[in-house]
């Protein structure tokens, strides 16, 4: 039983919305992959009181909104939550600074700054997808790695705008 709500619980695809991203540079490009990867190699993710599964995932900017589409695997639209940004948006501009200063250290500065700069920035995630699962309480279900991972696609939308 336990195997079938594993393989039930989970996204099987993840996209973004390509209107509300552009390019990013190679960094922010290599995260977005990466996060992506992710997410599909390990997560949880359901819908309350739905017994279907597994998802598809599709998140976007609409009119400000954080928006998350969420689609059975034959691509029925199940659910869609908007979500405001602004309680991101004090986290997802430090997060933003402290993510140039680690490109910036890999580049240039000693192994134990990197790693102090990439503890703060590791804190700030952490923060981020607390919040995250905050705000998407009662509407989705999803654990901390995937909230993490999550996150990150956000703020990958955030680079456009």
């Amino acid at each position: 039983m336990a195997s079938e709500a594993n393989e039930r619980c989970r996204l099987v695809a993840v996209t973004l919305d390509e209107t509300s991203i552009g390019r990013g540079n190679p960094d922010q490009e290599h995260e977005r992959a990466i996060a992506i990867y992710d997410i599909l190699e390990e997560n949880y993710f359901a819908l309350p009181q739905y017994e279907g599964g597994p998802y598809l995932l599709h998140i976007g900017l609409i009119e400000k909104k954080l928006c998350f589409e969420v689609k059975s695997q034959d691509g029925a639209v199940l659910v869609t939550h908007h979500l405001s940004l602004t309680p991101f948006r004090r986290t997802i501009r430090d997060y933003e600074l402290i993510c140039d200063s680690y490109y910036r250290a890999i580049r240039e500065a000693s192994a134990a700054q990197i790693e102090a700069i990439d503890m703060g920035r590791r804190g700030l995630h952490n923060e981020a997808a607390e919040l995250l699962m905050k705000r998407l309480d009662g509407k989705l279900v999803l654990d901390f790695d995937t909230a993490r991972r999550i996150f990150t696609l956000i703020f990958a939308l955030h680079w456009k705008g």
